[in-house]
């Protein structure tokens, strides 16, 4: 039998939430599956108080084996480093997470929270907040740069604002059955099969993407939302068009842009707003992409734009009903 411990430091729980929307199987079949025992979850377990210090400190002593230790939200350690912001079973919280990365199997960090920060962690940071082993970009964060678990692996990131349910059970199944190694991972410590490709793949937008036709207002059907309302899906590595939320849709389909969530630096920056250099390309270019070539190719698509496009005009509900020539 595999052992969990999930706990939360600075977060507003949005992880959990998305991870007891999983189906096919749902969290209970899941664990079922691969027999696991949850030891304790903040909104799944009944226990409290000194019952939960007691287990806690069964696992930092060995008592009891912890596999995986899952991290959500911030590690606080703020006021000035003691991390009392946070105070958990009688200790602050940073304490009980070095104590407990240090005997378990494998750490997983699920959220942006836990893999960078995110939001509790941009300026100015009053709670002095930071992920487990990154700190927005910077490897290092609250475990170190060459922390390691039991069984010689980083701490394993499922970022995401808040990250998807099948973002979180095919990470944890590749561990249950000892199927992840480092090699699986990216620079910021992501599974490769999820996070290999960006936001626009399966954009449903993508043709007009590709003749730089930009929306400029919101609710219609059609353009891109790259070129004028900030859509960061051309740089963002994730598979949100193609892992559907709630099986059916994501946020380029509903009409609002990417917010680029499973990124380092979110969300430090503006929303639904492109920002521009002085020749009036976006400041941050599709992946892969050089500022020349992105100059010419724009030029060249904008100019071989079909009509049918570039015109369409819409009535109140949104409907097609005209063209022009």
């Amino acid at each position: 039998m595999k052992t969990v411990l999930w706990l939360q430091g600075g977060a507003c729980g949005g992880n959990t939430l998305s991870f007891l929307n999983a189906e096919s199987p749902d969290v209970v079949e899941f664990f079922s599956m691969y027999n696991v025992k949850l030891l304790w979850h903040p909104s799944l377990s009944l226990e409290s108080g000194e019952k939960v210090k007691e287990l806690l400190k069964d696992i930092v002593s060995g008592k009891i084996n912890l596999d995986i230790f899952i991290f959500e939200g911030t590690v606080v350690l703020g006021p000035n480093g003691s991390g009392r912001f946070n105070m958990f079973a009688g200790r602050p919280m940073k304490d009980w997470v070095r104590e407990i990365a240090n005997v378990s199997n494998y750490v997983v960090a699920v959220g942006d929270c836990a893999s960078f920060g995110g939001i509790p962690a941009s300026d100015p940071n009053p709670t002095e907040s930071t992920g487990l082993q990154f700190h927005k970009k910077e490897k290092g964060g609250f475990l170190g740069k060459n922390f390691k678990t039991r069984k010689g692996l980083p701490v394993i990131n499922i970022s995401g604002c808040p990250a998807h349910p099948e973002w979180i059970t095919t990470t944890l199944s590749l561990i249950l059955n000892d199927k992840l190694t480092e090699d699986d991972l990216d620079e910021y410590q992501r599974l490769k099969i999820i996070y290999g490709t960006t936001t626009q793949f399966g954009c449903p937008r993508n043709l007009y993407f590709a003749y730089k036709v930009a929306l400029k207002e919101f609710g219609h059907r059609e353009g891109c939302l790259y070129f004028e309302l900030g859509c960061r899906g051309s740089y963002t590595k994730s598979p949100c068009n193609v892992i559907l939320w709630n099986n059916q849709s994501s946020k380029t389909r509903v009409g609002t842009p990417c917010f680029g969530c499973t990124e380092f630096d979110f969300p430090t920056f503006n929303f639904f707003s492109t920002e521009k250099n002085r020749s009036g390309i976006p400041k941050k270019l599709p992946l892969g992409v050089s500022r020349g070539a992105y100059t010419t190719l724009s030029a060249i698509a904008r100019g071989s734009a079909p009509n049918f496009l570039v015109k369409p005009l819409y009535n109140k509900k949104d409907e097609k009903v005209d063209w022009l020539d």
